[in-house]
């Protein structure tokens, strides 16, 4: 029987011994770890080093750099990427080596079963939630340099898994609003650089549209309060961000 090649997997981090260590739990049956910290002062590079991870250093200069970084330094040619508020599942890594002995696509979204304050939750468009490709060979593949929701290149075929990983990107309110308040800096900051510019109706009307989104048309109500909650908090980012564009225009 083909064996699966061999795969490096990859996170960035930024202080994030919180939860550093389950996230490379999940990562042991990789051939490779490395990971991309951008001078964390928390003790993440420390921890990051007991699990054999190799640890690469660099000053935050958008998330797409960061990840191509990652790919350039990578030992194997085919590619995990797994964000240090997601966990890998023992079910994911067999689906993903049993795929790789004969590869269809260049490069696969994998789905993410998303926990919020502790539940996880499907509706309100939290599931199944792809982001970019996380498997991937990087002969065929390289992220565009976004500051921040880096989009991708990708020169074949793209494929789906089945199975999913987890995903806890809002165990406490306190990591909502400061999750909150650092992308939407960052978006506007892309948004501006982009020619992007905020108005009166975009701060009134895009949020409203964004909580009637999430909570109807992708059923948030099917959560209960957790679903209003992540409808009320998504129109709240959708407001911010623009308000912090604003904010960039007005300046000299």
């Amino acid at each position: 029987m083909t064996s699966s090649p061999p795969i490096t997997a990859y996170t960035l981090t930024l202080n994030e011994a919180r939860q550093i260590r389950p996230v490379l739990e999940s990562l042991k049956w990789a051939d490779e770890i490395i990971v991309v910290d951008s001078f964390s002062t928390d003790g993440t590079p420390e921890i990051a080093r007991e699990y054999n991870a190799r640890v690469l250093s660099e000053k935050f200069c958008g998330f797409g750099k960061l990840r191509n970084r990652a790919l350039a330094a990578a030992k194997n040619d085919w590619i995990f990427s797994l964000d240090a508020d997601e966990r890998c599942t023992p079910a994911f890594a067999e689906a993903a080596r049993l795929e790789l002995r004969a590869p269809k696509c260049a490069a696969y979204f994998v789905p993410r079963l998303n926990h919020f304050l502790g539940r996880p939750v499907r509706f309100g468009g939290f599931y199944p939630d792809y982001r970019q490709p996380q498997v991937f060979d990087r002969r065929q593949f390289e992220y565009r340099d976004d500051l921040v929701h880096e989009s991708f290149e990708c020169r074949g075929a793209i494929g789906y898994f089945q199975e999913p990983i987890l995903q806890h990107p809002f165990p406490t309110m306190d990591v909502v609003l400061s999750k909150t308040d650092r992308y939407t800096t960052l978006v506007a900051q892309r948004y501006f650089a982009e020619g992007r510019r905020a108005s009166l109706g975009k701060m009134a009307l895009h949020p409203v549209g964004g909580f009637l989104k999430k909570f109807v048309a992708q059923q948030g109500f099917r959560e209960g309060t957790l679903g209003f909650m992540m409808a009320a908090l998504h129109a709240y980012y959708t407001f911010l961000k623009y308000a912090k564009l604003w904010e960039l225009q007005r300046r000299p």
